[in-house]
């Protein structure tokens, strides 16, 4: 079976990051922590300890069905540098492949050139680092294999559009009604 990888940098924000690995699995679809650093255990933004399901020099990218990079300061900063990642990244946008960004970590795929032509959004006041895209500020964007979203306070919504992108809008309502979001 596939699975979504959510990778985790030190300095991730722990809500981007989390409420996506929660809603998914909630939606039994197969998630994996990935830390992108030498130790399961990384911390996030906010010094919250993490423990990564695996480590990125254990996965292999053809059992990859989804690539999530949760924002955060300096996460994202931390994702740009790790260039075994930014290899799979393009790889997976050359392919076609889905890869979904919240936050800052949008301006990770402007800098890999992956939003060029696409509708894409991000935190506020860093769109004009998502190189070549015609930018939203919609919460949630999805153009062909591309996801992304604005920050902390659209997690939820992100992580619902990858449950009706994986499931069904069926499912993804359904979830949503579950967790009494915007009732």
């Amino acid at each position: 079976m596939k699975e979504c990888y959510v990778f985790l940098a030190e300095g991730f924000e722990e809500i981007e990051a989390l409420t996506v690995v929660d809603i998914l699995r909630r939606d039994n679809i197969v998630v994996q922590t990935v830390s992108i650093t030498k130790d399961a255990m990384v911390e996030g933004a906010h010094r919250i300890p993490v423990r990564a399901d695996k480590l990125l020099k254990d996965i292999r990218l053809s059992d990859a069905a989804l690539l999530v990079l949760p924002g955060g300061m300096p996460g994202t900063l931390n994702l740009k540098e790790c260039e075994p990642l930014m290899e799979m990244v393009k790889e997976f946008g050359a392919t076609n492949r889905r890869i979904a960004a919240i936050c800052a970590a949008p301006t990770v795929l402007g800098d890999l050139g992956l939003l060029e032509g696409k509708r894409a959004c991000c935190y506020p006041g860093m769109e004009s680092q998502l190189a070549g895209a015609q930018v939203s500020m919609d919460e949630v964007v999805t153009d062909g294999n591309i996801t992304t979203s604005r920050g902390l306070g659209t997690a939820i919504p992100f992580a619902l559009e990858l449950v009706r992108i994986f499931s069904s809008e069926t499912e993804a309502g359904a979830l949503k009604r579950k967790i009494v979001y915007n009732h």
